[in-house]
């Protein structure tokens, strides 16, 4: 049956493999380079960015910039290492749909199953508690905005938010959210766009911060403090999804996503750009956790009322679009392990189970969100273990390990960076753990924060 063979063939050289439910309805190859564009800019453009003016704040203007651009430079590179992989396996008859897929042919059975499968389910569905938790943040603002003296409670507002991703998981397949993901990346330019304007405006203002660009702190702080600010922003930059994104991409593969990842990065760059120089200029070494809030003093508004409400519903609408995205190595695991190939996708034997665990899987992610909201922390540590190791050192190692290119200056180049972001990676784990140890004072389940 021809629907259940193998889309990794691109020259009939070998003969196809049966796929497996996860692969055939999840990862669908049937999109071009511009929805991979959508899918790259989604996965990496997210509200998340709205931390980097605090982290240039532990950092400094040279620290904080130079990081920034070496990230850009380093995670564009290493994507497009992992690309060039997966195109050389499809060209070889052996496209590769899932990252486990890739561990597992390049380095070994072992390594798909027991370590890079298990960091990027982690990984992504931690992303999925923290997406759900902001949607509920963003929810409470404009509660808050319009009932200032309101009693409704942050975990109300979590399990809200998680009602709307209760909806929209239900989408079969990663393809199937090319659309949503246009408008995401709109999104994305909205709100960036809004926060970078609310920065300037505020840093221009008669009611403007006292500003300095020291860094808070000495010695063993401010080090704790840059590393923190490094795991940051790596994390803000990270994918976990290259070759999940460029299996949806229709054979032949060649070529199509180094053009996605060049509209991807130039929206990264204007948007990470203007709203890390945008924030840390308007609030120096007092900018918090997101700039959304210093645009709040002592519960007042520095900004119109308009602004901070579409602000923060451009962010709720994009965080749900980047929620779906890192919930589909979890849906494609589901569907892999509940679902027949070999019937249609949408018969009722497979609709049901993917009905109801995907359902299960946004509950778990709703309840945890609510419980935990200081989960931020939390996937801080997620990001050291999870982004550093699949978007910095893995990619370097699959190519040099592919194309043995010894002796050369991309072999040693690579081998290089995979030690650095290695050393970094551990360093930056260790100084977020240290972060969840300081803070678990002030952490109480279902906190209204």
């Amino acid at each position: 049956m021809e629907a259940g063979l193998s889309h990794s063939m691109e020259d009939g050289t070998n003969p196809p493999k049966p796929l497996d439910a996860g692969a055939l309805f999840v990862l669908k190859s049937k999109g071009s380079w511009w929805h991979c564009a959508y899918h790259l800019t989604t996965s990496i453009v997210s509200p998340a960015i709205l931390s980097l003016p605090f982290a240039l704040s532990l950092l400094g203007w040279v620290g904080g910039v130079f990081f920034l651009t070496m990230t850009a430079l380093v995670t564009f590179y290493s994507y497009n290492l992992l690309s060039v992989v997966l195109e050389h396996h499809a060209q070889l008859g052996q496209r590769q749909l899932r990252f486990r897929d890739m561990a597992t042919d390049i380095l070994g059975p072992g390594w798909g199953r027991y370590l890079v499968g298990p960091i990027q389910i982690g990984l992504c569905y931690g992303t999925v508690i923290a997406g759900v938790l902001i949607g509920g943040q963003s929810l409470k603002f404009i509660y808050l905005l319009s009932r200032p003296n309101g009693t409704m409670q942050l975990y109300q507002f979590v399990i809200i938010s998680g009602v709307l991703m209760l909806v929209l998981v239900q989408i079969p397949s990663f393809h199937s959210l090319r659309h949503i993901n246009l408008v995401s990346l709109v999104l994305c330019l909205c709100f960036c766009a809004s926060a970078t304007a609310g920065a300037i405006y505020i840093g221009h203002s008669k009611t403007a911060p006292v500003k300095s660009y020291s860094v808070h702190g000495s010695g063993e702080h401010r080090l704790f403090g840059a590393l923190n600010a490094i795991s940051i922003i790596a994390t803000t930059y990270g994918n976990g999804v290259i070759p999940e994104i460029q299996a949806t991409i229709a054979p032949p593969v060649k070529g199509k996503m180094f053009k996605g990842l060049c509209v991807c990065y130039a929206v990264v760059l204007t948007t990470f750009f203007s709203v890390a120089i945008s924030g840390y200029w308007a609030f120096g070494n007092q900018a918090k956790g997101t700039v959304l809030a210093n645009f709040m003093v002592d519960e007042k508004a520095l900004l119109p009322s308009w602004v901070l409400l579409m602000t923060n519903v451009f962010t709720l609408l994009q965080v749900s679009a980047v929620s779906l995205v890192y919930l589909q190595p979890t849906n494609e695991v589901l569907e892999q392990k509940f679902a027949d190939p070999r019937i249609d996708q949408f018969a009722v034997r497979n609709v049901m189970p993917r009905l109801v665990f995907r359902s299960f899987s946004v509950v778990i992610a709703t309840t945890v969100a609510a419980m935990l909201p200081f989960f931020g922390d939390i996937n801080a540590v997620l990001g050291a273990f999870g982004f550093i190791p699949l978007d910095f050192i893995l990619p370097m190692i699959f190519y040099n390990v592919t194309f043995k290119p010894k002796q050369s200056l991309i072999f040693w180049g690579n081998t290089l960076l995979a030690i650095l972001f290695s050393a970094l990676g551990a360093l930056a784990a260790i100084s977020s753990i240290r972060q969840i140890i300081l803070d678990a004072n002030t952490y109480r389940l279902f906190a209204n924060i």
